[in-house]
């Protein structure tokens, strides 16, 4: 039955517009589900980390920083619901202090940097299909957080949700939103690359 779960999902997925990489790397996880992995690690097989390079023992050179705060961006993985805290929009939308939410924070931070250093520092978000239009909404109330035709946002990929059943896709006719999922924060190099996001990037200097 997996085989014909991993076909029915693989079809899904191209029905939905998703990206061929992005289908190959879910069938490729899902072939190890299929042979029991579970994807987690068990604290038995994690080494300490006993001697960790320390920021007071690394030369600095001030120079070097500012030429590289030149060439580089921010991304922030923007993917996740507030569920779990009461809430149906991104957590990054969170009030936390003063009336303001972590989305306020980081644009804020963001801005402030640009203007102490005196560099672009594009700021990109990579939201899921749920936070993408509340975040953008959110981000209207910072005119110059753009950065050239750079886009604020990144959509990662989806893919459908597995019964644990017999693995193959869930459907709910009701509400088909819900028969889909954001891959988690593992996506990213993936939907940089599927996206084109990664070739503005390198193309923007």
């Amino acid at each position: 039955m997996s085989a014909e779960g991993l076909t029915a999902a693989q079809e899904k997925m191209r029905a939905g517009g998703v990206h061929p990489v992005a289908v190959d790397v879910f069938s490729h996880y899902y072939r190890q589900l299929e042979t029991g992995a579970t994807g987690l690690l068990l604290e038995s097989d994690l080494q300490p980390l006993t001697d960790p390079p320390r920021l007071a023992d690394v030369d600095l050179d001030a120079t070097s920083g500012q030429t590289a705060l030149a060439f580089t961006v921010v991304i922030k993985l923007n993917g996740g619901l507030g569920t779990s805290m009461g809430m149906a929009r991104a957590k990054s939308l969170l009030e936390v202090r003063d009336g303001l939410s972590f989305l306020d924070l980081i644009a804020s931070q963001v801005l402030r940097t640009r203007e102490r250093h005196g560099v672009r520092l594009p700021l990109v978000f990579m939201n899921s299909f749920r936070t993408r239009d509340d975040t953008l909404q959110a981000l209207q109330a910072y005119a110059d957080l753009s950065v050239g035709e750079l886009p604020l946002n990144f959509v990662q990929n989806r893919e459908p949700k597995i019964r644990s059943d017999d693995l193959t896709p869930v459907e709910w006719p009701t509400d088909p939103g819900l028969e889909w999922c954001p891959p988690g924060h593992g996506d990213l190099y993936t939907a940089l690359s599927a996206s084109g996001l990664l070739t503005q990037l390198i193309a923007a200097g």
